[in-house]
C-alpha cells in the first residue's frame, strides 16, 4: 500500500501550535532560519500562504527510493533540501532552504525564502506546510518516516542522484514540467557541446583536477573523476583529462597524503575552501601558505601559476545550475 504522508491527530495539533506562532508579514529580503526545540514546536519570522484542503487536491501513486508513496498531482509547495538547485532550473521557488550552521546555504542560487536548518528538529518543516518533501542520500528509513509525517515525502533513487539529467528529469516529472525539463535539458547539451570544443582548443590534454582545502587543519582533499560534484560534468561531459591519481582513484575524494604531491601531474588546479571564502582573512593566508609550500611549488599548476581559487557552493554540488556556474568558471579561467 501506497504512503499517503496524511499526517496524525498529534501531527496536526503541532502545526496548529507552529502556525500560532508566525507573526507579521516578512519582507521578500527577509530570510528566517525555522528551528525547533525538543520543548516546543518551530517558531519562524515568515509567513507561509494556507495550504489547499487535503480533500481538494487530487494525488497519483509514484516509486520512490523506498517504494511507492502517495503525491499530490500538482505539488506547489516544494522542499527539496540540498536540491532546491533543480526547482531553480525548472523556474520553481522551493518554500524553504537547506541551511547548516557549520557549512552555510548555497548562495550562489540567491534565494529569498526562509532557511531550514537541517542540524535542529525536522518539525521545523512544519511552519512552512510543504505538500511534498524531495529527498536524497541523507534521508535514511529513519528520517523518511519523519518527514512522512510532515508531509508526503519522496527520496530520489540513489542510481539517479548520481547524474544530474536523471535528477532533473525525475523531479521534473514529480511536478509535472517535464516539457519544461526537456528545454533546460536541451540548452544544457548545447552548452556543454560549445563549451568541450572551446576547452580542447585552449588546453587539448592538459590535466586539470578540483581540490579542496580544509581550512580547519589545513589538509587537502582531491576529488577523482567519480565524484558526484565534478566527475560527470568535468570529465565526461567536457571530456577534460585528470591527473593520474585522481583517474586512479575509486573513491570519490580522499585527504591528498604529503607524500603523493610531487607526484600530481596536475597543469591546471581548481581550488576551493571547505568553508568561506576566499577573501576571509585565514582562508587567504591558508592559500598563500600552500603555494609557498615547496612540496605543492613540485606540481605543474603551482609551478605554472594555473591554480584557481573559487567559490565553493556550486563547485560542491552537481546539480544543473550548478554546473552552468562551473562552466562559467572554465571559460573565464582557462579559455578568456
Amino acid at each position: 500500500m501506497a504512503r499517503s504522508g496524511v499526517m496524525k491527530t498529534g501531527w496536526i495539533s503541532l502545526i496548529t501550535a507552529a502556525m500560532i506562532t508566525v507573526t507579521g508579514c516578512g519582507s521578500t529580503g527577509d530570510q528566517a532560519v525555522a528551528t525547533a526545540t525538543a520543548d516546543g514546536p518551530a517558531q519562524a519570522t515568515a509567513t507561509t500562504a494556507p495550504s489547499q484542503a487535503p480533500s481538494q487536491k487530487k494525488t497519483r501513486i509514484v516509486t520512490d527510493g523506498f517504494g511507492e508513496v502517495e503525491i499530490p498531482a500538482n505539488p506547489k509547495r516544494i522542499s527539496a533540501l540540498y536540491r532546491e538547485d533543480y526547482l531553480v532550473a525548472l523556474g520553481v521557488t522551493p518554500i524553504v532552504q537547506y541551511y547548516n550552521p557549520m557549512w552555510g546555504k548555497q548562495d550562489y542560487l540567491k534565494l529569498e525564502v526562509p532557511l531550514f536548518d537541517v542540524t535542529g528538529s525536522i518539525e521545523a518543516l512544519l511552519v512552512s506546510e510543504p505538500d511534498l518533501i524531495i529527498g536524497a542520500g541523507e534521508v535514511d528509513a529513519e528520517k523518511y518516516e519523519i518527514y512522512s509525517k510532515v508531509a508526503p515525502t519522496f527520496r530520489l533513487p540513489d542510481d539517479v542522484l548520481a547524474d544530474s539529467r536523471k535528477t532533473l528529469t525525475l523531479i521534473a516529472d514529480l511536478l509535472g514540467l517535464s516539457d519544461k525539463a526537456e528545454q533546460v535539458l536541451a540548452d544544457y547539451e548545447a552548452r556543454i557541446g560549445d563549451m568541450k570544443a572551446k576547452l580542447n582548443a585552449a588546453i587539448g590534454d592538459e590535466k586539470l583536477v578540483v581540490l579542496r582545502m580544509n581550512v580547519v587543519d589545513k589538509s587537502v582533499n582531491i576529488f577523482g573523476i567519480h565524484n558526484t560534484f565534478v566527475g560527470q560534468i568535468l570529465y565526461e561531459d567536457l571530456g577534460l583529462k585528470a591527473p593520474g591519481f585522481a583517474e586512479a582513484m575509486t573513491e570519490g575524494n580522499i585527504v591528498l597524503s604529503k607524500e603523493v604531491i610531487p607526484e600530481l601531474d596536475a597543469d591546471h588546479i581548481i581550488l576551493l575552501p571547505s568553508n568561506g571564502t576566499w577573501e576571509e582573512e585565514s582562508n587567504a593566508k591558508a592559500l598563500e601558505e600552500m603555494k609557498a609550500d615547496p612540496l605543492w611549488k613540485t606540481v605543474p599548476a603551482f609551478k605554472n601559476g594555473h591554480v584557481y581559487p573559487v567559490e565553493r557552493s556550486y563547485w560542491q554540488t552537481g546539480a544543473i545550475t550548478a554546473n552552468g556556474l562551473k562552466m562559467d568558471d572554465l571559460l573565464r579561467l582557462l579559455v578568456s
